[in-house]
């Protein structure tokens, strides 16, 4: 996943708000969003190549959403999927402090990530990278493919255009509408990560494009009163809509 926003209690029927999109390559099998026949409490997507996943919830209202982290310390191909640390988190249910002191004794043992996370009560990040992590204000916040609120031009734009989206709320048609945003930032505005000068283009977007390599979902969570809404739709190669995922659930007692 590529690109992951939240609004954190600055609306005033949602607390929690996440809007997200997953790139990855389009070979790489997946489930789209249902609740999990083996864990029946989680609910997201699911990578049939590893059993992890890239964003999820449970029934108690917590939520967990991961990124890689481009550009940082080379990986290792015996590393765990870093997509075990989502379903983890969810099954663990320790409290945002207690999940923060876990991940910086289990962090170093993956390729570098970002996790970003609430216990329903509180907000938490975690960036490996620095192997740091701390709890979250009230805010907006963007997270791609690096350090939190890192300004990148897709972070910036998603942002700003998702906080004049919340007013339409609980319609969510302008929220998908940023994250189909498939502009190529300007080259003078690219960050360099590593990848090549194609690459960098190709990911500037927030809805990222290409036969091999793109965004194969978008998911929008919103999160007030005791009920939390779900949308997800899973798109092809070409950014055509294959799939759609609609829920309404109440937290569990």
């Amino acid at each position: 996943m590529c690109l992951i926003l939240v609004v954190w209690r600055v609306h005033p029927a949602y607390p929690c708000i996440v809007a997200a999109n997953r790139d990855e390559f389009h070979a790489r099998p997946a489930a789209p969003a249902h609740w999990w026949r083996d864990k029946p409490h989680i609910l997201g997507g699911r990578d049939l190549r590893a059993g992890g996943t890239w964003l999820a919830l449970s029934r108690r209202g917590r939520f967990a959403a991961l990124t890689n982290f481009r550009g940082g310390r080379a990986g290792g191909t015996e590393a765990p999927s870093r997509g075990a640390l989502v379903t983890d988190l969810l099954e663990a249910d320790r409290p945002v402090h207690d999940e923060l002191a876990h991940l910086a004794q289990v962090g170093s043992r993956y390729n570098a990530f970002n996790l970003i996370f609430s216990d329903g009560e509180r907000l938490g990040v975690y960036e490996s990278e620095r192997d740091a992590g701390r709890e979250l204000r009230p805010g907006v916040y963007g997270l791609s493919n690096h350090l939190l609120d890192t300004p990148w031009p897709k972070v910036q734009k998603a942002k700003s255009r998702l906080t004049a989206a919340l007013a339409d709320l609980p319609r969510t048609a302008r929220i998908l509408d940023l994250l189909r945003d498939d502009q190529i930032a300007a080259d003078e505005e690219l960050p360099r990560t590593g990848v090549s000068l194609d690459w960098e283009r190709l990911l500037s977007s927030a809805f990222v494009r290409s036969p091999d390599y793109g965004t194969r979902c978008s998911t929008v969570v919103c999160t007030g009163g005791g009920e939390t809404l779900f949308e997800e739709w899973t798109w092809d190669p070409d950014g055509g809509e294959i799939g759609r995922t609609s829920l309404r659930f109440n937290a569990d007692e």
